[in-house]
């Protein structure tokens, strides 16, 4: 058995609580880790071309208030 399917096996064994748990703890590691990702994707200038089209994009009135 490999170690996803032991996880797999693990969490369709949690009462509905420990799962309710599980979850909440899982969507806050997805968080942190786009989070990371993001953070680190800005610092390398990855998102640089994107700011740039969506300035150019406000400056020509191609864009709205939220």
């Amino acid at each position: 058995m490999t170690k996803l399917e032991q996880i797999e096996k693990s969490i369709a064994e949690l009462s509905p609580d420990e799962l309710k748990a599980f979850a909440a703890w899982f969507e806050e590691l997805q968080a942190d880790m786009w989070d990371r990702q993001i953070g680190a994707d800005a610092k390398a200038g990855r998102l640089d071309k994107l700011a740039e089209q969506a300035l150019a994009d406000h400056r020509a009135g191609r864009t709205r208030p939220l």
